[in-house]
């Protein structure tokens, strides 16, 4: 089992929602408005007067044959619109309780 933290910006909410279900990715919790910058490119997202976006955040937890397919299509999404910025992050999970 893998735990994907996608973070994004807020206009690509339903977009990577409906990712996480056509690939069936059931469960996730959705961080509404979240603010930051990205390390390499893209704009700040702050939410001011100077830096209105803002970014959102999801983070699910997918069995394994899962990952690879969920990661190439919120990579061709990101690819799609490069100025909004979404990037995922992948950590193996140990155990469950």
């Amino acid at each position: 089992m893998k735990a994907i933290f996608i973070s994004f910006d807020q206009a690509h909410y339903e977009a990577v929602v409906d990712i996480l279900t056509r690939t069936s990715c059931r469960g996730f919790t959705a961080f509404g408005d979240v603010t930051g910058r990205g390390s390499k490119t893209g704009d700040p997202h702050y939410g001011t007067h100077s830096w209105p976006a803002l970014g959102s955040a999801i983070l699910t937890f997918v069995e394994d044959d899962r990952e690879q397919t969920l990661l190439t299509k919120l990579h061709e999404l990101d690819k799609s619109k490069p100025m909004l910025g979404l990037r995922a992050f992948v950590w193996p999970i140990t155990a469950t309780v």
